[in-house]
C-alpha cells in the first residue's frame, strides 16, 4: 500500500513540474536577458507620413509678427445687426498629402514627408529668418499617433499615443497584456511602408527584441496576436469537450505509468 502512495505522488510532482517548466517557457517574456551584457539601445524619432495631421504653432515676443503664421479657428460670432468672425486659440491641423506636403501660410508648399517633428520646426524657423525680426520658436506634434492593438489580448482597440513613440511592450500594456492563449514567439506587425502593406513577425520571448529596429512601432500600425493550438483546438471542438478529452488522456497515461512501475 505505501509503496503504492509513493508511486502517485511521484507521477504527481513529475507531472506538476513537466507543467510548470512548459508554461513558463511558452509565456516568460525576453528569456535570458540577464545573462547578457546589453548592447546600445535602437534610439527611435516619429517620421511624417502621407495622411498624418500635424500642429504647428509659430510664436515670438510680438505676438502680432507671428499671427499670420498661424492657423486658427474661425469662430462665427452673431451679433444684432452683424456678424463678426473671431480667432481662437485652438490650432488647425496640417494634412500632409501623398506627395508628403503641406500648405504653410505666406511660405507656401513644404515638403515635410520622411523628417522628424524636430527636423520639420527647423525647416520652418529657417524660411522664417526672412520674414521675423527674431528666431521663432515653432512647435511641431503629430496628432493622429495611434497603434491598434487586436487578437489574443486582454483589451483590443486603437489607442492614442501622445509623445510619439511606443514600443511592442508597451503596446501590449495598454492593451491589458497577452491573454493565456496569444502566441508569444509569433506576434504580427502590419505596417504600412512606402505605399505598400509590409508583415512583420516578431517573437516576445526573444532576448534580442528590444535591439530590433521593429521593436519601436511607427503610427497606424496594427499589432496582431495569433491564438496557440489550445485556443484553436477549443474554438473546433469546445471548451467542456477539449477539457474532458485533456482528463482522460492524463487519467490513462498515469494509470499506464502506475502499472509499469508497479510491476
Amino acid at each position: 500500500m505505501r509503496k503504492k502512495q509513493y508511486a502517485l505522488w511521484a507521477v504527481t510532482i513529475v507531472c506538476l513540474s513537466c507543467s510548470s517548466c512548459s508554461s513558463s517557457r511558452q509565456v516568460s517574456y525576453l528569456q535570458k536577458l540577464g545573462e547578457r551584457i546589453p548592447d546600445t539601445l535602437v534610439e527611435y524619432d516619429a517620421r511624417i507620413m502621407p495622411k498624418d495631421l500635424l500642429t504647428i504653432s509659430v510664436s515670438c515676443s510680438e505676438p502680432e509678427a507671428a499671427l499670420p503664421f498661424n492657423l486658427v479657428v474661425p469662430v462665427s460670432q452673431t451679433g444684432i445687426n452683424s456678424t463678426n468672425l473671431v480667432s481662437q486659440p485652438t490650432l488647425q491641423n496640417y494634412l500632409v498629402n501623398n506627395q508628403g506636403e503641406i500648405a504653410f501660410p505666406v511660405l507656401g508648399t513644404l515638403t515635410v514627408g520622411g523628417m522628424t517633428t524636430q527636423e520639420t520646426s527647423e525647416l520652418i524657423v529657417g524660411r522664417l529668418e526672412r520674414y521675423l525680426k527674431e528666431r521663432p520658436i515653432v512647435t511641431v506634434r503629430l496628432v493622429n499617433y495611434k497603434i491598434s492593438v487586436i487578437g489574443e489580448v486582454s483589451h483590443p482597440g486603437v489607442y492614442t499615443v501622445s509623445n510619439e513613440q511606443v514600443n511592442l511592450f508597451e503596446a501590449v500594456a495598454m492593451a491589458g497584456d497577452l491573454t493565456i492563449y496569444g502566441k508569444r514567439d509569433n506576434v504580427r506587425i502590419v505596417r504600412k511602408e512606402n505605399g505598400q502593406q509590409k508583415l512583420i513577425t516578431v517573437n516576445l520571448n526573444d532576448e534580442n527584441l528590444i535591439y530590433s529596429p521593429d521593436f519601436y512601432l511607427r503610427q497606424n500600425d496594427i499589432v496582431y496576436v495569433e491564438p496557440n493550438k489550445a485556443k484553436k483546438q477549443s474554438a473546433n471542438i469546445g471548451s467542456s469537450t477539449n477539457l474532458l478529452i485533456s482528463v482522460t488522456s492524463i487519467l490513462i497515461s498515469l494509470a499506464g505509468l502506475m502499472v509499469n512501475i508497479l510491476r
